[in-house]
This record gives C-alpha cells, structure tokens and sequence, in this order.
C-alpha cells in the first residue's frame, strides 16, 4: 500500500505545533507495517533546508486564476527520515522562513494545486492520499469536483483534523483561484457564507478522523462553527489517539539530556537533570519543580499563568518554569513574574530545553481549555514526570488521576482556583516520595509510541480499498 501525507508542517523539517510531530513520525512507524507512507510539504527557506540537500524530481507551471507560477517538486537526497521527503517549491509563496502569514489562502492554494498537477504525472497513483488540517483542506474536494482531477477522483482521502479551532477561511471572492470546476456544486465548499476548507474537506474527504477519540466526541459539541456538519458526517469520522516516536522520545538515548536513564533506575538520571535546569535559571533544586511548555495562548490555559503561579508559589513550597511564547501581554506579566523567588521563565522556544524539562521536571502542568491530542503529557510519562492536566479532549484519554488507581494529577474546568488546588495536590503527592517515585518508574512503562495508532490508520485505509 502506497499512502503519501500532505501537510503544512513535519518534523524536524518545520515545526510550530503537534502538527509536525505526527506528520514527522506516522509515516516511520507505518513503514514498518509493510506500506510506503511518504510525505510532501511546502519548501521553506529555514535551517533545515539550507543544511541538506534536496533533488528536483518534477518541475511545472501551476494555475492559479489567470496567473502562472512555475514550481518544482524537491526530494530529500538522504534518507535520515526514514521515509521519502518531497517539498513543493515555488519562490512566489513558500521560499519563505516562516510557515504561517496573512497571505496563507494563496500560499496553501498553490501548494495543494501543485500536489496534485505533480499526482497527475505519476504513473501509479498512490492508494490513499491523507491530508492534514486546513492547509490541504481542498485536495478532497479538488479530486473529486475540478475536472483537471478526474483521473484523481477514485484515490481514498483521509482527512486528519489537528486543530478545529483553525478552519482557513476566506471569502467567495477568491473562489476563482481553485481549479475549474462544476459551479452547481460550490455548496460543498461553503459554511456560513465562507469558502472553508475543513468544512470542504469534512464533507469531501472518504473518511475524516481527529487525533483522540474524545476529541472526536467533543467537537460534536463545540467545533468552532462546525458542530452540526460533523454531527452530519458522524458516520465516517473517527478518532484515532496520536502516538509519540519512542526513538526521539528516549530518556535512555536523548542526547539533549544532561544525564540519559531508562526506567529502572530514573532518579540519578532525572535528578541530574533537575540539578542542571535549577542551576541555569537560579531556583532550589531541593523543592518540587512544576513546568510548562508550550504556547502561550487561551487555549492551554496561559493566560491564568501570572495568578496561578504567584498562588501557587504562596501555598506551596515549589518551584516553577516555564517555556513558551505566544499572547505578548501574558509574556510581559509572566517576564514581570520573574520578581518571585522559585520562578522563571523561557519566552520562546528551544528544542533541547524542552527535553531537558521533561526530564528534569517532577510535574508538568496542561491546564488546557482546547487539547485535541496533546503529545506533551506522553512526553512527560515517557519521562517519568507525572503530568498535571485538565480532563478534555485526548488528555482525558491518556491521563487517569491517581484518585482513581491511576499515575496524574487531573482537574475539571480551567480557573485560578482548579489548578491551584491541582498543584497543591501535586506537592502533598510528591512529599510522599516513596510513592511518587514508585509512579515515576510506573510511567515511564506506558506505551504511547505509534506502533498501535499506526495500525488503526492502517486498517482504516485497508478498508477504503475493498
């Protein structure tokens, strides 16, 4: 079975969001099933482009309205992904250094023409084509609808939703710019008199799946404009929990850590760690760390940090860090926090860092509001640090707290006082250190690597092909 992902982002090659680790990591972890799974993203003009080195396997003119852009279609020449790499290359849109900007309808337009103008070359068509978010939203609907397609229209899509928040709309207007197609039918790509390319997608893909079962279920309730639509297509949607690369993710092997450990013996390993990051942002290697990674937006609960934080550093004996960037004004009180003694603050990002939290962290907090996956709470368990999190979307379905015979701290609803309290449970757990290092080893044990969620994705495609 021959399945190509389309997507705005795949890890290490461009990465804002979770977005990027799945599309980095589903195509491995299915190549191992005995399936061809490749990739093709935009080419950006960042790091990783500079530093390897791409081969041009195709090159044409896409139209887009009236106008001609010409583009190229690259492939990674090494094989250090483990799978076959392709970025579409056109100057005019995405030779750029960022991923996302105002100008996204035409920057994501021409990447999804461009596919599929390349998809007509081929002389065998891939078996299913699964595309990811907004940003390739109108392949399904361009395969089966534009007639320059036609040849397209019997390869299954699959339609993954990351993200419901984000729909990528835009006005009728610009309906021009896609493909010819039979104008009777531009009802599909409409909702609430917007072009809306998940809305498209939702409606024109074969089968549409979200990355946690729960937050399948919750977006029948609140998809940001679209409850009634998924309520509609009920019958081939499906949530499917993502999964983390167990290589990448290996306290063991990760050679950002100061100190690697496995799960037999994590304390030395972990405390190594914990030494280091105290010792880098000057707080008591001796008190509880609690930590946060992520972006600083509404929907992982950010904008309560300054209150929280400075209430949690009242009643309790901890500390705190956090790494993220995101909502200028809540970096600006969180910067103004630093005034607090056992609190500090990252506003931006730093890969290495990252791991380096996760191993040397005792609790990370995920008071999200809107959490449809969530990978960072598998990387916390990977890492034998007990996550702290807001019972929704797929941290619901990874994180059972230990009230009920499980290994998390779990809270209902995102206020000051929710997670306070979360917190102040938290560090009553961990003064009973046989106990809480007992859990630690427990986590590290719990498998959330791909290899299950990339034989569901496997089985679905098998039956799209009967």
């Amino acid at each position: 079975m021959d399945i190509l992902h389309v997507s705005a982002e795949c890890y290490p090659i461009a990465k804002i969001g979770g977005l990027a680790d799945v599309v980095g990591a589903l195509p491995k972890y299915q190549k191992k099933l005995n399936t061809t799974s490749n990739v093709v993203m935009p080419f950006y003009n960042n790091r990783f482009t500079q530093e390897n080195n791409f081969e041009i396997v195709y090159e044409n003119k896409l139209e887009m309205g009236k106008e001609l852009f010409s583009f190229k279609v690259l492939k990674l020449s090494n094989n250090s992904l483990e799978f076959d790499l392709f970025c579409i290359d056109i100057p005019e849109f995405l030779y750029t250094g960022y991923v996302y900007s105002a100008n996204d309808t035409e920057r994501f337009l021409a990447f999804q023409i461009a596919v599929l103008d390349w998809l007509l070359s081929f002389e065998k068509k891939p078996d299913i084509i699964h595309v990811h978010d907004h940003h390739t939203g109108l392949i399904p609907f361009m395969i089966t609808q534009s007639y320059k397609y036609e040849s397209l229209k019997n390869i299954p899509t699959v339609f993954t939703i990351h993200n419901a928040q984000y729909q990528g709309w835009f006005s009728h207007k610009k309906v021009y710019l896609i493909p010819e197609f039979n104008f009777a039918k531009v009802g599909l790509l409409d909702w609430s008199s917007n072009i809306n390319p998940l809305a498209a997608a939702i409606k024109c893909a074969w089968r549409v799946t979200t990355v946690s079962p729960s937050y399948m279920e919750e977006l029948k309730q609140d998809a940001n404009g679209l409850e009634d639509l998924l309520k509609h297509e009920s019958e081939k949607c499906v949530g499917i929990l993502n999964g983390i690369d167990w290589n990448v993710w290996n306290p063991k092997t990760d050679n950002y850590l100061i100190s690697n450990y496995d799960s037999n013996n994590p304390v030395e390993g972990k405390k190594s760690n914990k030494e280091w990051l105290c010792q880098e942002f000057n707080l008591d290697k001796d008190k509880p760390l609690f930590a946060f990674i992520g972006r600083l937006v509404g929907e992982k609960g950010s904008d309560l940090f300054p209150e929280i934080f400075k209430r949690a550093l009242a009643e309790n004996d901890i500390s705190i860090l956090l790494l993220g960037s995101g909502n200028k004004e809540t970096e600006t009180q969180l910067n103004k926090l630093q005034e607090e003694k056992n609190y500090n603050s990252f506003i931006g990002y730093d890969e290495r860092l990252s791991h380096i939290i996760y191993a040397g962290a005792d609790f990370l907090l995920m008071p999200s509001r809107v959490e449809p996956c969530g990978l960072n709470q598998m990387y916390s368990l990977r890492y034998g640090t007990t996550p702290i999190v807001n019972t929704i979307g797929g941290l619901k379905d990874t994180v059972i707290d230990i009230d009920d015979d499980g290994f998390g701290i779990c809270h209902n609803g995102v206020t000051i006082e929710k997670v306070t309290a979360a917190i102040t449970k938290s560090n009553l757990f961990y003064k009973n250190q046989e106990e809480y290092l007992q859990n630690s080893k427990k986590i590290m044990l719990i498998d959330h690597s791909w290899n299950n969620s990339a034989q569901e994705y496997i089985n679905l495609y098998k039956s799209l092909k009967k």
